[in-house]
């Protein structure tokens, strides 16, 4: 856990330090007055890149986000995170299930989560059908801290 200011506790965790089936996603920061009621708004990457896990968690906290990374769709759908995810950065081509995969299981379960898609494909036809099944967002990857500030703003005010 990490203590910051205001006596705010958060946990970030990567999913291989806590047993097989435990929900770990902490993400309550204490308000000014003492009460535990603000909520700090969750986003969400998953990407099977490891450069990426390890980069944009740190922007998005910058930005002032609590924020998760995982490296596959099965982790982040057996982690506990789903429910308190409000914005979730999804790589398009993963091993296993594919990010428009995740995305159609999401709703599928009723999750409406605002997704934006990252992806190294320059192909407008696949911005064009990700776009089409209710993604918030897309971004070609190498892309801009404002980029995606811009990319995230947008989708949770769309939500």
């Amino acid at each position: 856990m990490v203590r910051g200011p205001q006596s705010e506790w958060k946990r970030y965790q990567s999913t291989m330090d806590v047993p097989d089936g435990m929900p770990h996603c902490d993400v309550m920061d204490s308000s000014k007055d003492g009460s535990d009621d603000k909520r700090q708004l969750l986003s969400v990457v998953v990407d099977d890149d490891e450069s990426v896990r390890d980069s944009l968690p740190d922007l998005l906290r910058e930005f002032g986000f609590a924020a998760r990374a995982f490296s596959s769709a099965k982790e982040f759908l057996s982690s506990g995170c789903v429910d308190e995810t409000s914005c979730l950065i999804l790589d398009i081509a993963m091993p296993g299930m594919t990010g428009p995969e995740l995305h159609q299981e999401l709703k599928r379960r009723g999750r409406a989560i605002p997704v934006i898609f990252i992806t190294g494909q320059r192909d407008e036809t696949l911005r064009a059908r990700v776009l089409k099944l209710g993604a918030a967002g897309f971004l070609l990857k190498p892309f801009s801290d404002a980029a995606l500030l811009a990319e995230i703003k947008t989708a949770l005010l769309a939500a």
